[in-house]
């Protein structure tokens, strides 16, 4: 082999071990993700695939089939989105408990949210902020899909426990607490799920992107948004301050018509990776 050969082979093999060495880094992505305009706090969440519905065999009808369901990386809200950041983009608070800026926002619909505050949201930020899809909301929940009943990463047989240790909370919570909760709380006032995420059970319902289904018979199996906007219903999830803790299972599926707003139902944002 000549000189100039074995030079030439040298190099090539320097060249591949620093691709090797730099690319995972600068291909890093990062854990979170502040938003500059309204302060709003993601987290990453890894993608990957789980069995989305009634694991536990405990749910209604439009809990199932169970369905493996694959999702993208993706970023979601660390919290509920607060009626500070809602004012910031909109210049006023719809919410029925106007009780400060990191409290939940409330009492807005579907329509408000697409039509109104995303669109400001998404000029102003220069991001892609949407709804979650029901898949990503549930995959979140149940911390990339584990098998839990809950949104803050517990598996405990009577709901009502889950208020005992003040993870999460419904209008029964005050039984086991001997604290009564008949309105929304600060954002982030108890523990979060494994993946960092606040308040995914309990204080308030969330909307998600897609169409009401009346089970995952045809549902998607790759994440995606199931229909486009164009039915009667919308989904929401995840129980409020106004339902009894049975309400707050992270399989547990609700909708109403894209223009109903109530004190009990707001939302979270996510964006994609790429």
């Amino acid at each position: 082999m000549s000189r100039s050969s074995i030079f030439f082979s040298v190099t090539a093999l320097a060249a591949f071990m620093q691709l090797l060495l730099i690319s995972p880094v600068s291909a890093q992505i990062s854990a979170t993700w502040i938003d500059p305009t309204t302060g709003m706090e993601f987290v990453l969440v890894k993608g990957g695939c789980y069995q989305m519905g009634d694991t536990f065999g405990e749910g209604d009808s439009d809990e199932k089939p169970v369905h493996e369901v694959c999702v993208d990386d993706f970023y979601m809200e660390k919290y509920e989105v607060t009626q500070g950041e809602w004012q910031k983009i909109m210049g006023s608070n719809p919410s029925s408990f106007k009780n400060g800026d990191h409290y939940p926002v409330e009492n807005v619909s579907w329509d408000d949210i697409t039509e109104n505050f995303l669109p400001k949201l998404n000029r102003s930020s220069g991001k892609r902020y949407r709804l979650p899809t029901e898949a990503e909301w549930e995959y979140a929940a149940r911390e990339r899909g584990k098998k839990v009943r809950f949104g803050n990463g517990k598996d405990i047989a009577d709901p009502r426990e889950i208020n005992f240790d003040g993870r999460a909370w419904g209008k029964e919570s005050y039984s086991r607490t001997g604290v009564s909760r008949e309105k929304t709380t600060k954002v982030g006032s108890f523990a979060p799920n494994r993946l960092g995420l606040y308040d995914m059970s309990g204080n308030v319902w969330e909307w998600c992107q897609d169409d009401w289904h009346n089970s995952y018979n045809g549902a998607p199996r790759y994440g995606s948004s199931w229909g486009n906007g164009s039915g009667s219903f919308r989904v929401f999830r995840g129980g409020g301050w106004f339902n009894s803790p049975g309400y707050v299972r992270a399989a547990l599926r609700y909708c109403s018509s894209p223009d109903f707003s109530y004190s009990n139902l707001g939302f979270r944002l996510v964006f994609p990776v790429h």
